[in-house]
């Protein structure tokens, strides 16, 4: 099975995602992009993610035009605020979800503050995508979908 996650910079949302939905199953093909792609992955991120036991330390971030022309069993947008474009991907695509969260790297303040944004949307990150670990792709795996 193969997952696209996406989002506008690729360095921080959609790695974190990458990196929890590929933890929870080593089976996964999951690869994550952007429209606008950042030089490298925001390192608060992998900080946060280290936190949780997940090394997105070795992740690139990657233009979306790289996986056009590939078939995709999900592709998954996780752009979060009402401000935000998230991308649109025209491919082979079976199935297209949204799972939005705010972006960390907007957060402004104390690091403290800062820290406890990643760490928050680190969280609800792990949850939704372990939520639809469990109900979509087990159900799918058991052909219940």
């Amino acid at each position: 099975m193969k997952v696209l996650i996406l989002c506008t910079g690729n360095s921080c949302r959609s790695q974190m995602a990458h990196g929890f939905l590929q933890s929870f199953d080593k089976d996964l093909s999951v690869f994550s992009a952007g429209t606008k792609p950042a030089e490298k992955v925001n390192p608060k991120a992998v900080e946060v993610m280290k936190e949780a036991g997940v090394d997105i330390s070795g992740h690139n971030p990657h233009n979306v035009t790289e996986y056009l022309d590939e078939p995709w069993d999900y592709v998954i947008t996780v752009c979060g605020g009402a401000n935000e474009n998230c991308p649109v991907f025209s491919g082979d695509v079976k199935h297209r979800l949204h799972i939005g969260f705010d972006d960390p790297s907007d957060a402004k303040g104390s690091e403290e503050y800062v820290n406890s944004e990643f760490r928050q949307v680190r969280d609800e990150i792990k949850e939704k995508f372990l939520v639809f670990y469990k109900n979509i792709i087990g159900d799918e795996r058991n052909g219940e979908k």
